[in-house]
């Protein structure tokens, strides 16, 4: 069953990551909260990571399944940062944001081999 919520949490923060980089939001933050918005990319991968991993973990084994799914997360940023520069008018191809994403992907793979190595993953 927690396979199966992560399965979700995956597809649905993939979709969440999608959608909320090419919606239009304008200032939509208010002035008074500083988030870094890397520090928003390395999130959102390092938990899209993680929930990726973890819901393949039993059903995929290897290293090369681990591999793929990272390589697949990778791209994926990629086509976001791709889309921002071609099709909205408001967002920009930023390679700043591929490197947060990048970190923020082997930071999840490195806490999942953590956790899996430690056997706190059933």
């Amino acid at each position: 069953m927690g396979h199966k919520l992560f399965l979700f949490l995956a597809i649905f923060i993939t979709i969440i990551i999608g959608w909320g980089s090419l919606i239009t939001i304008g200032n939509a933050m208010p002035s008074t909260i500083n988030i870094s918005d890397k520090a928003i990319h390395l999130t959102a991968y390092l938990i899209l990571t993680l929930c990726w991993l973890i819901a393949y973990k039993n059903k995929l084994k290897g290293l090369k399944t681990n591999a793929y799914i990272v390589f697949l997360i990778f791209f994926y940023g990629i086509i976001i940062e791709v889309l921002q520069a071609t099709i909205t008018t408001n967002r920009q191809f930023e390679i700043k944001d591929i490197v947060a994403n990048t970190i923020g992907i082997m930071l999840g793979f490195t806490v999942f081999k953590v956790l899996t190595q430690k056997k706190l993953l059933k």
